[in-house]
């Protein structure tokens, strides 16, 4: 993959599609910064993976928060080559039933986000004659889904935006990829089965999504994520690349 001491800095990095896109990274080499809201989790997987990784509490919809973990990240290794903008979440809810509140917030993370940390990381990139910014998105950008409409709002916005930066940074010799995830098995969705009154149903439910009859694993989209940031995937720019079992093809 050609990634060998490549210094990655990863977004929502201390869980699910983010952990374990850190510890593909880290398999093939580089050098990762794990970012998360929650410290433990980004410290704890960076003592797990050892000097490769740092840890670093912070939250993408803070614009000092999103420039202090830059300046770590500098400190600590003095490039940037790789980005991935994984931080985000979801929220449930149709546009009557959603709170405006919880629409700022979920926007601020998702799509506000995925704006401020590239707007910090692309002129160092640029600087040093190119990177990769590879971004997570969602299938329901173009599938849609129902009782999700700031989730799928922001992912939409998330793919747009992937487009209008791959356009804007290539002469700099950035490439900027979006993956479209389809549902992946996370500990978000362990906390909702274990709640259910009949986990084991709820699962199946979530499973029945994709033609495959399973959900995703975040090793899946890792894969991908890794993929798009390395030199195997140098003609892609401006793509949305979709891991969703098929979902989409419904």
């Amino acid at each position: 993959m050609n990634l060998k001491d490549k210094v990655v800095l990863v977004t929502g990095g201390g869980s699910g599609i983010g952990r374990a896109t850190v510890e593909r990274f880290a398999a093939e080499g580089a050098q990762v910064v794990i970012a998360d809201r929650n410290r433990d989790a980004a410290c704890d997987l960076a003592q797990v993976l050892g000097d490769c990784a740092l840890g670093l509490e912070a939250d993408v919809s803070n614009p000092a928060s999103v420039k202090a973990m830059v300046q770590a990240t500098m400190q600590w290794r003095g490039q940037i080559d790789v980005l991935v903008n994984n931080a985000g979440f979801g929220i449930t809810g149709s546009v009557i039933e959603t709170d405006e509140a919880d629409w700022d917030r979920l926007m601020a993370t998702n799509l506000k986000g995925v704006f401020l940390c590239s707007k910090e990381v692309i002129p160092i990139m640029a600087s040093a004659g190119g990177g990769a910014i590879v971004n997570t998105a969602s299938y329901t950008a173009s599938a849609g889904i129902a009782n999700r409409a700031a989730y799928v709002a922001s992912k939409g916005g998330i793919v747009a935006l992937t487009r209008a930066m791959a356009l804007d940074h290539v002469g700099q010799g950035i490439r900027v990829n979006a993956v479209a995830p389809g549902t992946i098995a996370s500990p978000y969705f362990d906390a909702m089965f274990a709640q259910s009154d009949d986990p084991d149903a709820l699962r199946r439910q979530f499973d029945a999504r994709a033609p495959m009859q399973r959900m995703g694993r975040p090793q899946e989209i890792a894969n991908m994520i890794v993929w798009l940031a390395s030199d195997e995937a140098s003609f892609a720019t401006g793509a949305v690349f979709t891991v969703d079992g098929g979902s989409s093809a419904w």
